[in-house]
């Protein structure tokens, strides 16, 4: 059956031809799944051995009967280069890697149907298909790509060019004898336009061509252009720096005249300034008269009168010539009777100095000022300025110490007005607190117990010798800082309210 399977091959592709493996192709993607693993890219230069690799994923339940490599290149026919049947020796058809494929087991494993190709060349390039015969699912195909490599010759040139209004060629950069096609871009800071083209090249190699086209200008001579070119075989794309070249006739400008030349003005000078590629070949000073004056003299590009008078009374022409063409220009000399007055400092440079002057007084009187707030500070230290009182300086004490025997007066004062309020609707009396006779000496404290109250509240008796009321509650007897509290409640009354 094997037998009959390669025969039926064979036959089919005599007979059919392109349409039956055609047919076998759309075939083979409807039934094929992920079972033929292969590499899909293969990478190599010139002269190397390299290594096709294909294998039968999972052959269970499937009968492998014949495998099959074939050729595809780019353009042309396919072609078989290696076959193997088990019951057959391997085959290897005429092909153009002949002689240079091989299996890479001997005998081969049809599972496993790896081959090699030695010496590679740049026409290897292209499709290489390992298809397995089976049963009873039909054939089975993958396919890798051998992509051939081939580092390119770059460089890059500049075209010199005529300043006009056309669109022309300013630059060409070229990548030769490359595989794959090189990529190329261009870096300018002109206007213009790229165009690239590709041809064969020797050995199936591709050759690239880009150009660069603008409408140049005397301004975009020497400005930089470069060409970029990207390609497989670099590590990163290099770039190919020029400058442009843009012939132009002269660019002609006459300077150095300052308008004041007056009569007996000596050493005065003409400057005929010019710019040209190619550079200038001459250069001619003339009058619109066409004769110069005896008194000017000739040095190179420059005019030099000696002595200004009448005679200089003229326009004076300067002619440029170079290969592009000549360019001329031109400038009238009036010459005066007496000389202008020298130019005095303009009104800006004035208004500048004064605002400078205004500044500095203003950063001045700001250190000034700042110097003498900080001698100030200095002086006063933590407190109020010198020249305000202290505020008063609020003391506390500990409430504990109110039964000590030595309170402030003031604080006593606070205390009992707010306990005893004038405005109260039972006048106040004096307060007898003295206890039994004088001789008598008792536990309370004898003659220590003898005190006298004065009520700040009005008790309705005159008393001539003593006008003034006392302080609310203050002892007569004894020492103001003195206060005993140990009066009791029952020691003492309170009349009831009297109204009159």
């Amino acid at each position: 059956m094997a037998r009959r399977d390669a025969r039926n091959w064979s036959d089919c592709t005599k007979m059919i031809g392109p349409l039956c493996l055609i047919a076998s192709i759309f075939m083979i993607h409807g039934t094929s799944g992920q079972q033929v693993k292969v590499e899909p890219e293969v990478l190599s230069y010139p002269g190397q051995t390299i290594n096709l690799r294909c294998a039968f994923t999972d052959a269970t339940g499937i009968r492998l009967t014949m495998v099959t490599w074939i050729y595809e290149p780019k353009e042309g026919k396919r072609k078989n280069i290696a076959v193997y049947h088990p019951d057959f020796d391997t085959s290897y058809p005429k092909s153009p890697v002949k002689g240079r494929v091989s299996f890479t087991q001997s005998p081969p494993d049809l599972a496993n149907p790896s081959i090699q190709i030695s010496d590679v060349r740049m026409t290897d390039e292209g499709k290489y298909i390992c298809e397995f015969a089976t049963y009873p699912i039909g054939n089975e195909q993958g396919i890798t790509y051998l992509v051939m490599l081939a580092k390119p010759q770059n460089s890059a040139s500049i075209v010199t060019v005529v300043a006009g209004s056309k669109p022309v060629v300013v630059a060409r950069c070229e990548s030769a004898d490359g595989r794959p096609a090189a990529q190329i871009s261009w870096v300018t800071t002109v206007n213009g336009n790229a165009t690239t083209a590709s041809k064969p090249g020797a050995d199936n190699t591709v050759t690239v061509t880009s150009e660069y086209r603008m409408a140049p200008t005397a301004a975009d001579n020497g400005k930089d252009i470069s060409c970029v070119v990207a390609h497989r075989t670099q590590v990163k794309p290099e770039s190919l720096l020029n400058k442009l070249a843009v012939q132009y006739p002269p660019q002609v400008t006459i300077v150095g005249y300052d308008n004041n030349w007056y009569v007996g003005r000596t050493n005065v000078m003409l400057i005929c300034q010019a710019s040209a590629n190619p550079v200038p070949t001459s250069v001619n000073w003339k009058t619109m008269s066409g004769v110069l004056p005896d008194t000017v003299q000739i040095v190179g590009n420059e005019l030099r009168v000696l002595k200004v008078d009448d005679a200089v009374n003229t326009t004076f022409v300067c002619e440029v010539t170079n290969r592009i063409g000549t360019t001329r220009d031109q400038i009238t000399t009036m010459v005066r009777g007496t000389r202008l007055p020298e130019k005095g400092p303009t009104t800006g440079s004035i208004i500048g100095a004064i605002i400078g002057v205004i500044l500095l007084l203003a950063i001045i009187g700001t250190a000034i000022a700042m110097y003498r707030k900080h001698k100030k500070n200095k002086l006063n230290g933590g407190g109020p300025p010198k020249y305000k009182p202290p505020p008063p300086k609020k003391t506390t004490s500990n409430a504990n110490n109110v039964n000590s025997s030595h309170v402030p007066v003031a604080e006593n004062r606070n205390l009992l007005n707010q306990y005893y309020s004038t405005q109260s609707a039972e006048p106040v009396t004096d307060l007898d607190a003295y206890h039994g006779d004088d001789d008598d000496d008792d536990d309370d404290g004898g003659t220590e117990g003898r005190e006298h109250y004065y009520s700040a509240a009005p008790s309705g008796w005159d008393d001539p010798g003593n006008n003034e009321v006392p302080p609310p509650y203050m002892r007569t007897d004894s020492d103001p800082q003195d206060y005993y509290p140990n009066v009791n409640r029952g020691d003492s009354f309170v009349s009831p309210a009297m109204f009159v």
